[in-house]
């Protein structure tokens, strides 16, 4: 099997260094054929390189990672994003599932984003999810879209339309308006994060939802809440006072 082709584009010189000597001792699957330091030389080794994975770091000597795939017709292969901690940033690259890697790298967060890279090649769905994330990074609050994936396909999903998510052991079924459910391989704890800021509650160990979507909350047997898809959603004695003071600040 022939090696993946490899460039890496990041302004700072060691750490262009660091990456290739990481690659060349840990990595099997890749070989580097190039680096560049900015757009433009990042572009021209593009170019001339058909490199299959870019390491591409946000901020750039001549402007950012994003203004090199900008300029792309369409991204023929895989990237992997590399950012000083920016939790705006960090958070977008979550919401539309693109690989990021922190500064200081990390030889295992390394080796481990390669190898997702690999399987997203396989997929070919990276044009998808850069579309997402950049349209994220221009949208309203109340436009904002995530991307979810299961074994078969990729989607793209309006955060207001989903109604609740619920949790399996390691699986989170997310329940959209349209009636549609989606189950993916990532726990609840993780969307819960991610969704903070978006008017979703964590109401019990098992269920995440909408505050928009709740039709009523029926204090009777402990607690439960009626949602718009007809489910009823338990409250836990723990979060029955958060949920009461988000009512009463409505």
């Amino acid at each position: 099997m022939s090696k993946i082709r490899t460039l890496i584009i990041d302004d700072e010189a060691p750490i262009r260094e660091l990456i290739s000597g990481i690659l060349e001792n840990y990595s099997e699957q890749t070989e580097v054929v190039g680096t560049a330091d900015g757009v433009k030389t990042g572009l021209e080794a593009i170019r001339q390189l058909n490199p299959q994975l870019v390491l591409l770091d946000v901020n750039l000597t001549d402007g950012t990672g994003f203004d090199v795939l900008r300029q792309l017709d369409e991204v023929k292969f895989a990237v992997i994003f590399i950012t000083a901690y920016e939790k705006y940033a960090v958070k977008a690259f979550r919401f539309s599932a693109v690989d990021y890697i922190m500064k200081p790298v990390n030889i295992d967060e390394l080796i481990t984003a390669i190898d997702k890279a690999v399987e997203m090649m396989e997929g070919k769905t990276l044009n998808q999810q850069l579309k997402s994330f950049f349209d994220n990074m221009n949208s309203k609050p109340e436009d904002k879209k995530i991307v979810l994936k299961d074994s078969k396909s990729i989607y793209i999903v309006k955060v207001a339309d989903i109604i609740r998510c619920e949790a399996d052991h390691n699986y989170t079924t997310f329940f959209l308006t349209n009636g549609n459910q989606i189950v993916v391989s990532k726990t609840l704890k993780e969307y819960e994060e991610l969704l903070s800021d978006f008017r979703f509650l964590r109401t019990h160990q098992s269920h995440l939802i909408n505050i928009n979507h709740i039709i009523s909350f029926e204090k009777n047997e402990g607690g439960y809440l009626k949602m718009e898809d007809g489910s009823s959603v338990p409250v836990s004695k723990r979060k029955k006072d958060e949920l009461m003071d988000f009512f009463d600040k409505l």
